[in-house]
């Protein structure tokens, strides 16, 4: 692979696992209105795609290709 493909997918892969940690790490939305506590749980399907994606973005990168 070219040098500045490996560039790009490792980058790449390195934001989309940051976002993707970030995103499952954000604290549940919590309401609170006096004694009324409303909490919506967080769904971290999205959370898991994108750690998944740029897992396989860093690994691509990292391949060695042939000389």
């Amino acid at each position: 692979m070219n040098k500045s493909i490996k560039l790009v997918l490792l980058i790449t892969g390195a934001i989309l696992l940051t976002y993707g940690i970030y995103t499952m790490v954000i604290p549940e939305t919590q309401l609170s209105i006096g004694t009324l506590d409303l909490v919506k749980t967080q769904d971290n399907t999205n959370a898991y795609i994108t750690i998944s994606l740029g897992i396989v973005a860093v690994v691509l990168s990292l391949i060695k290709g042939k000389n």
